[in-house]
């Protein structure tokens, strides 16, 4: 992984932190929409996370690869970021 290893980490044990606070106002039967706010922040922590990931493999993979004589490589990194980029993209139906 080319994202700095400690923000990554650090984001990830955030939402891991107030996954574990979601799931203790579960048991205490707190008010749903507490419970949703704090899933929003869990969510945006974890976007967060991802975003810096995603942006260390477009700085680094997709743009070597980009410079690289290697068509099928480029083709490769592009269709894999179109692809992620697909799945982030998520709505309540």
């Amino acid at each position: 992984m080319k994202a700095d290893h400690a923000t990554v980490a650090r984001l990830l044990k955030t939402a891991r932190g107030q996954i574990d606070g979601i799931l203790r106002m579960i048991d205490e039967d707190r008010y749903c929409i507490d419970i949703s706010t704090q899933i929003q922040a869990s969510a945006a922590v974890l976007r967060k996370a991802n975003n810096e990931v995603i942006r260390a493999h477009i700085r680094h993979c997709v743009s070597d690869s980009l410079r690289s004589d290697n068509e099928a490589d480029r083709e490769q990194k592009i269709d894999e970021l179109i692809a992620v980029l697909e799945k982030a993209q998520v709505s309540i139906k």
